[in-house]
């Protein structure tokens, strides 16, 4: 009886405890009693000397040396991360997040309004852009130098200056500085300066279009370049004893911009064979209104001509003369079969060295140590690289619009930073110092690096050779970011719609391509670039065929004749080592 009695008593007890637990004065205690030791243990981790307390972002440093782990300030901190006590106010989070927002804008409209300010030099005349820049309330002065573009004036002078001989000398100013470092005035006045650079000059300098040594190009390069250089600018075009080849470039439809660099290739081989200088003549590809002056219709509106102009004017001259066409003295394509262009003998005047060229293509996770036609790519690469030795002034402006639409505003971000906040305010651009303008003036515009260039060629080349789909060329693009994991960007190109599309699904890589309308479906290509216009589908290839050639890695195709001689171009451009992935095998040449 009493022990029912006593549970009687319990029960009872129980209820109230529990009415009295879900009322709001006990909720109200409660709920102090809880933050109170929150509070409390705040308080001792801020007091205590074994841990730092950091307002925001709320971390505390682990104990020092000697300290108790009883006494330490972890025990605290384990105790106030567990609870849910979050003593940061809503309105206080929100404010910090609004003043982030606050800060991206104002950083992207800084990188907007220096972007827009390179266009405009870019894009408009020196008046114009002085006006449009007092619209963005800048000014020339408070504009900051673009990295990632090229003074095209600037550079095609001193090109000038390394393509000709000065005076009676042997050799251009060829020695073995880069850029503008022999016109420092210290080194002009200097006489023991002045008679080294002549001797080097005279003996024999390499020149300066190529880039890395012998070991980072073909074999032979640098003297192969500097021989057909000296091959194609006599001293005298007027002695009777040169002759000339003068040649139209290839204008049959179908025929593109790889065809035909094929083709005066064979016939600079022809050329120099039979001790002639080669002059080209017409190229239908430049005849478009970009091109102005003499330089339409003529392959110097892209490139330095193949030889001067005093070789050009005399086989002009010649062309007139029976007497000449009778003597063997000029001959023209006409002169020669298809098949000694396209598959003539090459040069040997430097023996073979085809013989020994190192493996540094892969297919299929081999390297392919023999081609059919080694001479043949050999020569190739040479004779590309001395047609394409130096961009034009028009060339070089058609690769800075493509580098800014492409990298401009990476290069904005980039500037930005290194100026602080005072951009656009308190700036001011100072005269250029003599390192820059002697020394670093060879420095090659700014490009996001490792750069990675994946030209993919489908549409109707599948009559010609196996084509491959995008996914096999992003397989190969994992595989060499697995051995160089910084690598993120890939400048692609493409004639196909279907590829850009498809790129956009690989949100871990960084895409760069030209803006240009691409062709969907099974167009022929002699279509798609009708329907694009002479300029423009001359332009943007050249364009991706010179971004080839200075990316980091390459992927492309082995049976695609432009992936052929932009392989060729990157080997006897410093690229020889950084191989060429290619996602097929037909068509060895």
């Amino acid at each position: 009886m009493e022990i029912s009695s006593q549970k009687s008593l319990e029960k009872v007890l129980s209820q109230k405890a529990l009415q009295m637990g879900s009322s709001f004065p006990c909720q109200i205690c409660v709920v102090g009693f809880l933050c109170g030791v929150c509070l409390t243990s705040l308080f001792l981790a801020a007091l205590t000397s074994f841990g730092s307390f950091e307002f925001g972002g709320f971390s505390l440093s682990t104990m020092s040396p000697g300290a108790s782990p009883r006494n330490s300030g972890s025990e605290i901190f384990n105790i106030v991360t567990s609870t849910d006590c979050n003593f940061k106010p809503k309105e206080t989070e929100r404010l910090e997040v609004d003043s982030r927002s606050v800060k991206e804008r104002t950083d992207d409209e800084r990188v907007s309004l220096l972007y827009s300010a390179w266009s405009a030099k870019l894009t408009k005349s020196v008046d114009e852009e002085s006006e449009y820049l007092k619209q963005l309330r800048l000014s020339r002065s408070n504009v900051p130098n673009a990295p990632h573009l090229e003074n095209c004036k600037l550079r095609t002078q001193v090109n000038e200056r390394l393509d000709r001989r000065p005076g009676n000398e042997s050799f251009p100013p060829w020695t073995g500085w880069k850029g503008v470092l022999d016109m420092n005035p210290a080194a002009t006045t200097n006489e023991q300066m002045t008679y080294f650079r002549h001797r080097v000059i005279s003996e024999g300098a390499y020149p300066p279009w190529i880039t890395g040594s012998d070991e980072e190009n073909y074999p032979y390069t640098r003297k192969v370049q500097r021989d057909i250089w000296l091959h194609q600018h006599p001293l005298n075009c007027r002695d009777p004893n040169v002759k000339f080849l003068v040649a139209d470039w290839e204008r049959l439809p179908g025929f593109g911009i790889g065809a035909q660099l094929a083709g005066m290739c064979g016939l600079l081989a022809i050329a120099i064979n039979e001790k002639r200088v080669l002059v080209t003549n017409f190229y239908n590809r430049a005849d478009h209104d970009g091109c102005k002056g003499s330089s339409r219709a003529s392959w110097s509106c892209y490139f330095f001509p193949e030889t001067s102009q005093e070789c050009r004017d005399r086989a002009f001259d010649l062309l007139g003369s029976d007497e000449a066409w009778k003597r063997g003295i000029i001959t023209a394509k006409e002169n020669y079969s298809s098949k000694e262009i396209w598959t003539g003998r090459t040069p040997r005047l430097w023996g073979d060295p085809w013989a020994y060229l190192q493996p540094t293509t892969e297919i299929n996770g081999s390297l392919i140590a023999y081609h059919r036609k080694m001479d043949r790519r050999w020569w190739r690469s040479q004779a590309v690289r001395y047609l394409m030795r130096f961009q034009s002034e028009y060339m070089c402006g058609l690769l800075n619009v493509a580098h800014h639409a492409a990298f401009g505003k990476e290069a904005a971000k980039l500037v930005l930073k290194s100026l602080g906040k005072e951009w656009p305010k308190e700036f001011t651009n100072k005269p250029n110092s003599d390192i820059e303008d002697y020394v670093w003036s060879s420095h090659k515009p700014w490009i996001p690096r490792p750069l990675l260039s994946m030209h993919v060629r489908m549409g109707d080349k599948a009559c010609e050779m196996k084509v491959v789909e995008f996914e096999e060329y992003m397989h190969l693009a994992d595989r060499i970011r697995k051995r160089f994991p910084h690598l993120n960007g890939i400048w692609l190109s493409t004639e196909m719609q279907e590829v850009i599309d498809k790129s956009k699904s690989y949100s871990n890589w960084n895409f760069y391509y030209t803006n240009v309308t691409r062709q969907v479906g099974n167009m022929t290509m002699a279509s798609y670039e009708s329907s694009l216009g002479r300029e423009t589908s001359t332009n943007y290839p050249l364009v991706n065929f010179l971004m080839a050639t200075e990316a980091d890695f390459f992927i492309g195709a082995l049976g695609s004749t432009w992936c052929f001689l932009i392989d060729g171009m990157r080997n006897t451009g410093g690229k020889v080592m950084a191989g060429y992935l290619s996602v097929n095998k037909d068509r060895f040449w």
